[in-house]
């Protein structure tokens, strides 16, 4: 079977990607490949409060990886979850639409990545969006991925904020704006008060007769026709086959899984893959390399409300009214987040962009949510939004299959524990605030008072990834990096990727609308090569009766 373009990974950036690809390129036939399943009619994956299910347990549409041992977490293995399925984390995520700081993106392009400064990138971002609010200078009103408000705000939600500014800090209506700083209600990628993935946005509800869906299709590698990538071996129906790329093949699996294949594919650190038998095609030492995540530590207090609001197992019996609610109107406790409002916060007034993230949850949110706790209850998120610990992905096989091993190496870097330490001294100056404190509690795992030392070894014990994994597959204009500023794999021809594994580093803020963001420039970029005849092919191949076509999926 041959197509122009195989896309590899059906995430944030793979749906972009096709999407506006086969719109640029309406003579270009496309295949996205994906080894999860098609999610537009999962229920837990469009409810959005079916987050709290999905993220803790490994099902069809979460890989559920766990990290080598870390040192820095007291020995423990990290949980990553990480989205399987059409729509990839997207599907899974909190919903939560953030940008980072546009310093962020001014770093990368001082970093050598031409063409990727906050100037050049908000005009993607905006094409992207559909805000609900409108559109203006920050934000755009037409684009396939709807951010709206949330349509239920949980009271304690509403006390949080409270909290926050009784504490001392301001207000921020819109984090995407002018200004980051500031706590309040986070904008999320629903509409109607259902989840809008990026399958949702770009594939299910924009069908193209040039763009082909295959689900449940593992990629074990890229072939390639001397150095020029010329197709992907895939294992479907426990049936292994070649699929052909007459123009490009793009890698859009992810931080994890990208720099995976490129490996399996002969692409990496030469040393590591003549021990597992693979033949090196490049020797390209930084694949897989430079790992960075977002390190985050929940304060959870139980509290004995008289208005029990927030989620928890108590409180499932209530539950049934709200679901009719839901399924009927999109509407009720059920199209919450949960992680509904939060916030960006300087360590030090002095600096010139935030360092701290909170999330608030209307929950007790431990360990994933893989511990339940009986009662009612609330917790606070703080995570280092630029740390400085560095990680790695390598093979555990030579069979894509097997799941890499992931080494974020947490807190190896001091300075990360001890801005980790002052966000949690901040975060506790608004549960100490009135809005909050007059409904007591007791927290789980810390308590007022602790030394320092106390609270070093409480977050060493509990505190984990927020899931924005980034940077394997380093862009830069250095021969070291991974891709170019093209997101050109370097050593070989016809290979791209576009995902969040190509960023040079970690923006301050979720990641998964930086990701849509790198999707749609690579459509651009890659229209572009193929105009200049870079790849050219101008016959469009039908799908088999085996590769439905979006529409149809």
């Amino acid at each position: 079977m041959q197509y122009d373009y195989i896309i590899v990974g059906a995430g944030s950036g793979g749906c972009a990607l096709a999407s506006r690809l086969a719109d640029r390129c309406p003579d270009a036939s496309i295949a996205l490949i994906e080894a999860g399943p098609h999610t537009e009619r999962n229920l837990l994956v469009n409810m959005p409060v079916g987050v709290a299910a999905v993220v803790p347990n490994k099902l069809k549409t979460n890989y559920g990886y766990l990290t080598t041992p870390q040192p820095g977490l007291a020995g423990r293995r990290g949980y990553q979850p990480r989205g399987r399925g059409f729509g990839g984390s997207s599907a899974i995520n909190a919903m939560i639409y953030t940008r980072g700081h546009p310093l962020d993106y001014d770093e990368w392009a001082q970093l050598g990545c031409e063409g990727w400064s906050w100037a050049d990138v908000l005009p993607y971002f905006r094409r992207a969006e559909d805000n609900q609010r409108g559109a203006d200078a920050w934000h755009g009103e037409a684009g396939p991925l709807t951010v709206s408000d949330l349509r239920f705000r949980n009271p304690f939600s509403k006390r949080f904020v409270q909290a926050a500014l009784e504490a001392g800090y301001k207000a921020n209506h819109d984090f995407n704006g002018a200004d980051q700083e500031g706590v309040g209600f986070y904008q999320v990628t629903q509409r109607d008060g259902r989840r809008c993935s990026v399958a949702r946005a770009y594939i299910y509800d924009r069908p193209r007769a040039n763009l082909h869906t295959i689900a449940d299709a593992t990629v074990l590698r890229v072939v390639f026709d001397g150095k020029r990538a010329s197709g992907v071996e895939i294992v479907r129906g426990g049936r292994t086959e070649t699929l052909a790329a007459r123009a490009e093949v793009v890698l859009a699996a992810g931080a994890f899984n990208s720099p995976q294949l490129l490996m399996c594919s002969g692409i990496g650190p030469a040393a590591q893959l003549r021990a597992l038998g693979i033949d090196v095609l490049h020797d390209a030492p930084e694949v897989g390399q430079n790992l960075i995540d977002h390190i985050d530590f929940t304060i959870n207090k139980r509290t004995r409300s008289i208005e029990p609001t927030g989620f928890s197992v108590r409180g499932i019996a209530r539950m049934l009214p709200q679901f009719v609610t839901f399924m009927r109107h999109g509407r009720g406790m059920l199209s919450s987040n949960v992680a509904e409002a939060g916030g960006f916060l300087k360590s030090r007034p002095t600096l010139e962009r935030p360092d701290l993230q909170l999330h608030f949850c209307a929950a007790l949110v431990d360990d994933h949510n893989r511990h339940l706790h009986w009662g009612h209850g609330y917790s606070l998120h703080v995570c280092v939004l630029r740390p400085h610990s560095r990680g790695s992905v390598t093979l555990a096989s030579a069979d894509a299959r097997v799941a890499p091993l992931i080494d974020p190496r947490f807190l190896s870097d001091a300075r990360d524990l001890d801005l980790l330490v002052d966000g949690v001294k901040m975060a506790r100056r608004i549960l100490d605030a009135p809005s909050l404190a007059l409904h007591g509690g007791r927290e789980l795992y810390t308590r007022p008072g602790q030394t320092d030392a106390e609270l070093r070894q409480t977050i060493a014990e509990h505190a984990d990834t927020i899931y924005h994994p980034v940077a394997t597959c380093r862009m830069g204009g250095d021969a070291r990096s991974v891709v170019d500023p093209q997101l050109r794999v370097r050593g070989v021809t016809g290979l791209r990727i576009v995902d969040a594994s190509v960023m040079p580093t970690l923006i301050g803020g979720n990641t998964n609308s930086p990701t849509v963001m790198i999707g749609e420039r690579a459509a651009a970029l890659i229209a572009a090569s193929r105009r200049e005849g870079v790849g050219m092919s101008t016959t469009v191949t039908p799908p088999s009766a085996d590769d439905a076509p979006a529409q149809a999926a």
